[in-house]
Parts: structure tokens; sequence; C-alpha cells
């Protein structure tokens, strides 16, 4: 028994000692696993600004050419990343005010022209919001030792706005030409000398995309299951042939469908969801309809350094479908009016028309259009698009008077009726809802108001739905439980009454 007990003792000895080498050996691997993170500069030099996912203009190198050493691969990757994120930490600084990351990405000599622009802004109570949306950068020269570089970066497309105390006193876009002196300091690129040699008002090149033949006759469409949702894991290329089969035979050409900018990764676009959007396309080719892809649906943060995210993530959207025959048009954004008290008239309206130009940049063949949510809005930036889209759930009464006031305002544009509807939910939340009867005059009446104006429409919405998101129309019953009724089909799959006037003709 006793020696039981010692050599129980013994192995709890071992065991002990075994456990402290092992304790000790892991402090040690984990001090130097953290002075090695000392190696990462941006640990290093607690720099808390980085470009990654919050600053993406678009860059296009000129072919290099430069005088002196070569340029690799690795170097210009390297450079490019600590100019963009020069340009964004002083983007940061004059709209704050505040100095944070300015000393990583400028030498002694420029950082004290920004320092003191800075001190000047802060003492005067001026603030600017700005962003940079494309550079054009040529390498003239990389020294031999590989410590200087020289570039030149022309049609700098430059947004700005310029605040004193609080109040907007100057927007404006500018296109420049820029040179610049960089040198190669604890691992930065740092501009050592900045100079802007050229600049005037930016003009848009874009142009407005042919019309004529325009024809929509339309509905917005969710499928039944999943409205809001209809990319990700539920997404059924079944379910949707099946309605976009009903949708034709109803005597329909084209439906309307959702983007929504953060479920499909914002500027990182989810290219399993993008690929899914395209499914819907090749479905919608077959039953030979056409379609208008909303973009942006959910967005509403619009600030100015959100933009080359936003850019980004429609450049590879209209990209990746710029060439399917299914293709009709972009919609910009859904009724973005609704954002103007929130977020600001003006920099709701410069967002989507620099928007206009990122699509047209990219596809000169589609038309372009702004689904705003009322015939009031209409007129905005009416010059850009090429149609005109507006939505209604006024009165039936007063909507021929709001079509003429438009066409006399927009008098060479198409107008398109892109949402119109009316619930038919009258229940314990709204006892004087209008009744599935009600419905059917309503399509009736508005189907004839469309003919006579020679509109052309889409329709919200083909199905009665189980269940709104509360992101929809938020979290009270009464408004949920209106907008589950809009559809011409109810929840047991039957045609409603109003079903007869889907289409007017």
């Amino acid at each position: 028994m006793v020696g039981l007990n010692k050599n129980i003792l013994r192995s709890i000895l071992i065991a002990s000692y075994i456990i402290l080498i092992a304790l000790i050996i892991y402090g040690i691997s984990a001090l130097f696993s953290y002075l090695n993170t000392g190696a990462d500069r941006s640990k290093m030099l607690h720099t808390e600004i980085k470009k990654v996912d919050q600053y993406l203009p678009k860059l296009v190198w000129a072919p290099l050419q430069n005088e002196g050493r070569p340029m690799d691969k690795e170097n210009l990757n390297a450079l490019q990343n600590d100019y963009l994120d020069a340009w964004y930490v002083k983007q940061i600084a004059y709209k704050t005010n505040k100095t944070a990351g300015i000393k990583d990405y400028y030498t002694d000599s420029a950082r004290k022209n920004l320092y003191d622009f800075i001190a000047h802004n802060n003492a005067e109570d001026i603030s600017i919001e700005a962003t940079t949306l494309n550079h054009n950068p040529t390498l003239e020269f990389f020294s031999e030792d590989g410590q200087l570089v020289v570039i030149t970066d022309r049609d700098v497309i430059e947004y700005k706005r310029v605040f004193k105390a609080d109040k907007l006193v100057l927007e404006t876009t500018e296109t420049s030409i820029y040179k610049m002196v960089f040198l190669l300091e604890d691992g930065f690129w740092r501009i050592r000398h900045l100079v802007k040699e050229d600049t005037e008002i930016y003009k848009s090149k874009t142009k407005t995309v042919a019309v004529d033949s325009l024809n929509i006759k339309g509905i917005n469409y969710y499928p039944q299951a999943n409205p809001w949702q209809m990319f990700g894991d539920t997404f059924s290329k079944d379910t949707i042939s099946k309605d976009f089969k009903i949708i034709k035979d109803a005597g329909l050409n084209s439906i309307r469908i959702f983007v929504q900018y953060e479920d499909f990764g914002k500027a990182a676009v989810d290219y399993k969801k993008l690929e899914q959007l395209k499914q819907t396309l090749d479905i919608a080719e077959v039953n030979d309809l056409k379609v208008v892809i909303t973009l942006f649906d959910f967005y509403g943060n619009y600030d100015v350094m959100d933009w080359t995210l936003n850019h980004r993530h429609a450049e590879t959207i209209i990209n990746a479908l710029k060439n399917h025959k299914a293709l009709l048009a972009w919609d910009i954004k859904n009724e973005p009016n609704l954002d103007f008290d929130s977020r600001g008239k003006d920099v709701v309206i410069a967002w989507l028309n620099t928007m206009i130009d990122v699509v047209k940049s990219n596809d000169n063949l589609h038309p372009v259009t702004i689904g705003w949510s009322n015939t009031q809005s209409a007129s905005i930036l009416k010059d850009k698009v090429d149609f005109v889209s507006f939505h209604y759930y006024e009165d039936l009464d007063q909507l021929d008077t709001a079509i003429k006031t438009m066409k006399t305002d927009i008098p060479n544009k198409p107008l398109v009726l892109q949402e119109f509807g009316l619930s038919s939910y009258s229940g314990i939340w709204n006892l004087f809802g209008s009744s599935e009867e009600d419905q059917s005059e309503y399509h009736k009446k508005i189907q004839g108001i469309i003919a006579d104006n020679n509109l052309q429409f889409m329709s919200w919405t083909l199905y009665d739905f189980a269940e709104i998101p509360k992101e929809v129309v938020g979290r009270l019953p009464w408004r949920k439980r209106a907008q589950e009724h809009f559809g011409f089909i109810n929840q047991n799959g039957e045609t409603k009454p109003a079903f007869q006037y889907i289409s007017k003709e």
C-alpha cells in the first residue's frame, strides 16, 4: 500500500513537471509570436484606418514604361495600396479635422501642409466630405535602389462637399491631374510631394439610350414562399419557372426584380447569389420575359465614403449580366426619395447622379431608370435617365391629372407606372379595408387610365404573402397584414377577381 502511494505521488510530480515545462514553452512561444506581430506595420504603427472594404475607387494603371528600375508586381501592389490609403486617411482627416493616420502615409514635409490645412479648417469650423471615384496613374520613375517613385495620376474624378458651421456651402465634382513623389519609409510608400497640376469641372460623357421600342407590360416579382429573400438557400428554379409561365400566360412581357445590397455582399459580391440572379434571367429568357433589375434594395446610407464600395458592387453585377438577352433595363434604386428627409436630399441625388454614370460607363446598351415613390419626384434627374419610373398608391381620381403634369414636365421621356396596387385585406387590424372585389375594381379602373394615357406599367404584385419581413414595413401588424394582400393570387394559390385585370389587354 505504501509502495502504491509512492508511485502515485511520483506520477503526480512527473505530470506536474511536464505541465510546468509545457506552460513555460507555451509562454515563450506566445511572447515570440507577440513580438513578431511587430512586423505587421498596421499593428506596429497602430494604424486603424485601412482601405480594405472601405475605399475602392476604380484604378487603372497605364502600361509600365517607366524610367529607372523595372517595377515588379509586388512593389506595384504595395505602392497602389499605400497610395489609396493615403487618399482615404486624408479624406477622413478633412471630414473630422483630426490627423489620425496621416503620419503613416505622408512624410514629414508633406504632412506639415496637411496639418496646417486641418488646423485652419478646424479654427474656421469648416469640414470637407470628399471621395475620389477614378484614378489613372502612370509610373514615371522607379529609382534603382527601390526607395523612390514618381507617378502622374490623370483624370482623377473627385467629388466633394464643403461645409461651414455644418451648412453646405459648396458641392462640386472635378477632374484633376496629380503629380506625386513617394519615398519608401518603414515599409510604407509615403507621399513626399504632391502637386495638383490641372483641374476642371467634371463633365459626364455618358449618353442616353434609345428607348423607342420600349414596351413594358409587367409586374414586380417575388416568389410567394420567400418574398424579399428570393436568393440564397431558398432559391428555387422550379418555383420561378412556374411563376414566370403564369406571368407570360397572363399577357405580360416583363418582370421587375430586386438586388439587396448587403445580402449580395456589398463591394465583395456573393458569386453564388450572382449566379442565381443569372439563372433567374435564364428562366425569364425561356419564358420570353424581359427583366428590369433594381439595384441597391435596402441600402440607405449614401455616405460619401461609401460611394466607391457601392460602385464596385454595381460594376460587378452589371458586367456579369449586361450581355444577357433577357435584360431589359437597370433601375438604380427603389424609392430613394423616401430617404430625402433622413439622409439629405442633395446627397441622395448626388449619389444617384454618380451611380447613373457608373452603370452607363459599364453598360451603354441598356436603359437606366430610377423607381421614384411618387409623381412629384419623377422629374428629378430626368435628363440623365432613359425613361422615368414612378409609383402610385394614392387616390386614383388624381392620377390622370398627375400624369398630365408629368408629361408637361418630362415631354421627351417614356413614363412607366412602375408600382401600383391595392391591398385586399380587411380584418381585425383594418376593419375598413378593401375587399377582393374592391381590389378588382381598382385594377379595372387603373388599367383604363393606363390605356388612356398610353402608359407602360408594372403592377405590385403576383402573390399574396404569408409573411412580410419587418425590414419592409416595420413591425406594426396593421401595416404587415395590409402588405400581405396586394397579390393577384391568394395564399392558397387561387387567382383573385383582380387577376382578370392584370393586363390591359
